[in-house]
C-alpha cells in the first residue's frame, strides 16, 4: 500500500494548500532519541513549506547523548562538552509526511539525521541503524515487512496527578482481567475509539484494538508495512495514544513491567522477507510443522541464535528484564513454535502469510533499534545457513534445559558490547555508542532508592 493511497498521508503540495487554506498552521519536525521519543521543534506551517522543507533544520548534537532527564551524559564519542555539543542537520523525509489528526491544524514529519559538515548520515541515530539494515537486505534482493503490536494499560489519573503522587495509587481503567472482555473494553472506548480514529487519519492504518490481561491494559494493532514505515508508524501511534490521553485527563504507560503483580506489556514483532512481490518465507520445504523455503528456515535459525548480542535491542531499561517471568505470557525462554504463546518466537501463517512473530521485545522498545536486530539477525542466519533447533511443542515456560533471555540489562548490555555479531552487523562505533548508553541507564538505576527499598528496610533492618 502506497503512503500516497494511506488516508492522513500528505504530499508537499497537498500541504501547500492546506496551509493556504488555514486547514494547517503547525508542522512538527520530529526525530527519535534512543528511548523512542519524539524530539524536535514545532514550525509554522508557511515556514516550513517555504524554507525548511527544502533546506530542513537543526538540531544540538547532544540530544543523541543525554538520559531520561535530559542531562548530557560524558563518555560518548558522538558528542561531549569538549566538542562544545554543536548540531546536527534534520532532513525531513517527506514520505513520513503527514497530518496529525489529534492535534489542532497539525501536521508531522519525520526526519533523518545529518552532520552540519559532510551531509552524510549519522549512522548512530536510531533510524539510520534501521536503514543500514534495511540496505543490507536490498543487496541480497529482498524486501523487508513488518509489525509490531503494542500494549499498554491505561489510568484514570492524569499525567501531572501521578507524577504529583510519585506515580502510587494509581486508578486503572479496569476492575478486573478483560482479557477480549467486550463489556469491559467498552469503558474505555472514549479513548481507544479516539485513538483508532486519529490514527487512521493520521497515515497510520489500524487494524482493532481490544482488552489484555492487565488491569485497564489494552492492545491496538495497526496494518504491517514495509520495515521503515512500520517503524515510522509505531513511533507515531506511541506519541498519539500519550496526546489523547494528555487530553483526556488520563494517563498510558508503555512501561514493560508497570507492577510485579500485573502482566507486563509486549511489542511482539512480526517479521518475512518478500522478493518479486512473494513472500520469500514460502515454499514447499517441510520444517516440523511448516511448510516453507530455506530462506524462512535460516532466518529463524539467525534471528534466534543472536537474541543473546543484540538483547538491549529489544529490552532497554532496567524494568524490562522484570516482565520475563514464567506464566505471565512473556516469553523466558529461546524457543520456537507453531502458534505456541509460551515462547519467544511463535510462527504463524501459511504460504504468503507465513511470518515469524518474536515475542521478547516489551513495549518500551526503540521500534528502529528492535527492527535493525531482528532484521540483521535474520540476514546474517541466511548468509551463514545458521540452522534453528527442532520445533518445540508444549510448556515452553516448563522446559528448564532450553537457554534462557538474560536477566539483567547489566547482563545484556555486556554481551552487546562484546559480541563479534554485533559489531559485525552495526559497527564498532555504533555498539560502543549504545553500550555507554545502556550502562548509564543502569548505573541510574544501581545508584537509586526504591520504594522497595524503604518499605523493606526503613524499621527492620
Amino acid at each position: 500500500m502506497s503512503e500516497r493511497t494511506v488516508k492522513g498521508m500528505l504530499d508537499i503540495d497537498r500541504l501547500h494548500a492546506m496551509v493556504d487554506q488555514g486547514q494547517i498552521e503547525t508542522v512538527i519536525v520530529g526525530f527519535t532519541d534512543h528511548y523512542g521519543r519524539l524530539c524536535g521543534k514545532r514550525y509554522d506551517a508557511e515556514m516550513f513549506v517555504t524554507d525548511t522543507v527544502h533546506h530542513g533544520t537543526h538540531g544540538c548534537d547532544y540530544l543523541l547523548t543525554t538520559d531520561m532527564e535530559m542531562e548530557p551524559v560524558p563518555g560518548y564519542r558522538f558528542a561531549n562538552w569538549e566538542l562544545g555539543y554543536g548540531d546536527f542537520h534534520l532532513v525531513p523525509d517527506l514520505h513520513t509526511l503527514r497530518h496529525a489528526s489529534w492535534l489542532d491544524k497539525t501536521a508531522l514529519v519525520l526526519c533523518d539525521l545529518q552532520n552540519t559538515r559532510t551531509h552524510e548520515p549519522i549512522h548512530i541515530a536510531p533510524r539510520q541503524v534501521l536503514r543500514q539494515q534495511l540496505e543490507a537486505a536490498r543487496a541480497t534482493g529482498y524486501a523487508s515487512f513488518a509489525a509490531s503490536e503494542l500494549e499498554y494499560y491505561l489510568f484514570q489519573n492524569s499525567y501531572r496527578d501521578a507524577a504529583q503522587n510519585g506515580w502510587r495509587n494509581l486508578e486503572p481503567a479496569g476492575w478486573y482481567l478483560e482479557d477480549y472482555h467486550i463489556l469491559q473494553g467498552t469503558r474505555t472506548e472514549s479513548f481507544n475509539a479516539a485513538a483508532r480514529h486519529h490514527l487512521k487519519h493520521s497515515g497510520v492504518p489500524v487494524e482493532n484494538s481490544k482488552g489484555e490481561w492487565g488491569l485497564g491494559q489494552h492492545e491496538l494493532n495497526i496494518r504491517y508495512a514495509e520495515a521503515l514505515e512500520m517503524a515510522d508508524r509505531h513511533v507515531v501511534y506511541k506519541q498519539c495514544l500519550k496526546e489523547i490521553a494528555e487530553q483526556q485527563g488520563i494517563s498510558v504507560t508503555f512501561m514493560a513491567k508497570f507492577a510485579a503483580d500485573r502482566a507486563g506489556s509486549s511489542c511482539h514483532i512480526h517479521f518475512s522477507l518478500w522478493r518479486d512481490g512473494k513472500n520469500a518465507f514460502a515454499g514447499d520445504s517441510e520444517f516440523g510443522p511448516v511448510r516453507c523455503s530455506d530462506t524462512f528456515r535460516y532466518f529463524l535459525g539467525g534471528w534466534m541464535a543472536h537474541v543473546p548480542d543484540v538483547m538491549p535491542f529489544y529490552a532497554p531499561t532496567v524494568n524490562s528484564y522484570k516482565r520475563y517471568v514464567d506464566g505471565s505470557w512473556a516469553p523466558t525462554r529461546l524457543a520456537w513454535s507453531y502458534d505456541n504463546r509460551t515462547g519467544g518466537f511463535r510462527v504463524v501463517g501459511h504460504d504468503q502469510s507465513l511470518r515469524i512473530e518474536c515475542r521478547i521485545p516489551g513495549a518500551d522498545a526503540n521500534p528502529y533499534l528492535a527492527f535493525a536486530a531482528s532484521l540483521a539477525s535474520g540476514l546474517d542466519g541466511i548468509a551463514n545457513q545458521i540452522e534453528p533447533p527442532a520445533c518445540f511443542t508444549g510448556d515452553i515456560y516448563a522446559a528448564r534445559h532450553l537457554p534462557r533471555v538474560p536477566y539483567t540489562l547489566a547482563e545484556a548490555t555486556d554481551k552487546f558490547a562484546n559480541s563479534e555479531f554485533a559489531q559485525r552487523a552495526f559497527g564498532k562505533d555504533v555498539v560502543e555508542h549504545y553500550a555507554h548508553f545502556f550502562r548509564t541507564e543502569q548505573a541510574a538505576y544501581n545508584s537509586a532508592v526504591t520504594d522497595w527499598e524503604r518499605k523493606r528496610y526503613f524499621e527492620r533492618i
